[in-house]
């Protein structure tokens, strides 16, 4: 690639991309934290007093959008904007955004539901542009075929969730001290970091990366029109990415409990006493970003070191699916220790491990997911692709809802239980069918086709 420069062995682009991404993350969530809690409070405490059932709502249509708009995000920069652009563009929407939640509407005769509605609709449409095209200059930054490629997404992807980390810790703390207004200005604050970060260091790091879109760059290589069909390794590969998002569904779906089901266990049936403190429920969310801070590094480390011998996608698909299946045996552990008995409260430990094997599954499925569109997506539909990918996990979230609602019909156990079948079961299948997959993606994860290999064997014996 342009850019040859490396830090700890990879190109220092990857950093410049881990900075931005962080502080655009520490944005998200720290206004994802307290704005639930803004909408419910009195507002006689500076709160709007909308109902649990209003907030959630809302909500949900919020994060339901924030996955669905990178689809166009995608596609805008892969045909006009390119993703440079995009990033940028997004970036200063989401800064905006953040501080029309920030804004003293009442001081300049703005109804302050209008304001509410205008930030988010901002912060939506530059979360469209930005998600889908930076993951994308991640790929770009490697040739087909590079093994660094999946620990590079691991080290961005722990960019992720120190921000996540920071976010709560940061938009608690000030929303606490001076108001929820202040808390939306950290989340803005945190979001100008990541712009600049961008401004200033992107040519020099990133040379011509993500300048150019890319349907562009595909009509310069190969003189013809974006508009030509699809080729048939171009639809092979695209096949790959669909079937393997619909298992990541079903990984995320079992994942997401975190913040609904197990939050509630959390609540309600863990014993959470140290000595004579009892450990917010709420700091158990914290685990699963500490612990990718924890374990990010060692996995990406141990991705290279494997070198020719690191698994293939689906079989780290595969691997991930049994770590959420190892995590909510946990979960049956602590509920069979209950005995019956909801009164009884169960070791925090239970809830520890889970989230520890999760958190593992994560690792081996989410950086990598990111890593393998990159690799398998047509260049004239890399971004639109990234954005179908993250679409997944709009479909996962609501498929979690709906698990999760029915636990007062079927109880805890059949839930844990059935979410644990249903991810070692899928978790064999993927690895059954992981040998048609790789011949699907034709060398995308080895550098070479098919054909190039016989080829190369056949000068070696010459």
């Amino acid at each position: 690639m342009e850019n040859q420069k490396t830090i700890l062995g990879h190109p220092r682009g990857l950093f410049l991309l881990f900075g931005t991404e962080l502080w655009e993350r520490f944005s998200y969530y720290a206004m994802r934290a307290i704005l639930v809690l803004y909408l419910t409070d009195q507002t006689i405490n500076g709160g709007l007093g909308w109902s649990t059932k209003d907030a959630l709502e809302l909500y949900g249509y919020y994060t339901g959008l924030v996955y669905i708009t990178p689809l166009i995000g995608g596609w805008i920069a892969d045909n006009f904007i390119g993703q440079r652009r995009a990033v940028v563009v997004g970036g200063a929407l989401m800064a905006i955004g953040q501080f029309t939640l920030a804004f003293p509407a009442q001081q300049y005769g703005l109804d302050i539901v209008h304001t509410l509605y205008a930030g988010l609709a901002l912060l939506i449409t530059g979360c469209g542009l930005l998600k889908p095209n930076i993951s994308t200059m991640v790929g770009d930054l490697y040739d087909e075929g590079d093994h660094r490629r999946d620990g590079a997404f691991t080290i961005f992807y722990m960019g992720i969730n120190i921000g996540s980390l920071l976010a709560g810790f940061v938009s608690g703390s000030v929303t606490s001290a001076y108001g929820w207004q202040y808390g939306f200005f950290a989340a803005g604050v945190g979001m100008v970091f990541s712009l600049l970060i961008q401004l200033t260091m992107a040519n020099s790091w990133l040379g011509e990366i993500g300048r150019v879109p890319a349907a562009q760059q595909a009509r310069d290589a190969n003189h013809s029109k974006t508009n030509a069909p699809l080729t048939k390794q171009e639809i092979d590969r695209l096949k790959v990415i669909l079937l393997m998002g619909l298992f990541v569904i079903i990984f995320w779906a079992g994942f997401e409990q975190a913040g609904g089901l197990m939050n509630i266990y959390t609540q309600e049936y863990t014993d959470r006493m140290v000595g004579g403190f009892e450990i917010p429920a709420a700091w158990f969310q914290s685990l699963n970003p500490f612990f990718i801070i924890v374990c990010a590094p060692i996995a990406a480390s141990l991705w290279v070191r494997l070198g020719s011998k690191e698994p293939s996608s689906p079989v780290k698909f595969a691997m991930a699916l049994f770590m959420l299946a190892l995590g909510f045996l946990c979960m049956i552990g602590a509920v069979l220790e209950q005995g019956g008995d909801t009164a009884v409260k169960t070791s925090m430990f239970w809830l520890v491990g889970a989230f520890f094997f999760h958190t593992l599954g994560e690792l081996c499925l989410s950086p990598i997911g990111l890593s393998l569109v990159t690799k398998l997506a047509p260049l004239r539909l890399a971004s639109l692709m990234m954005g179908a990918w993250f679409g997944f996990n709009a479909i996962a979230n609501y498929v979690a809802g709906i698990i999760g609602s029915h636990v007062g019909d079927y109880g805890a156990l059949a839930i844990f239980g059935g979410i644990a079948a249903t991810a070692a079961i899928s978790g064999v299948i993927l690895l059954a069918l992981s040998g048609t997959l790789i011949r699907w993606m034709h060398g995308a994860e080895s550098g070479a086709t098919p054909s190039e290999d016989i080829e190369q064997q056949q000068v070696q014996v010459a």
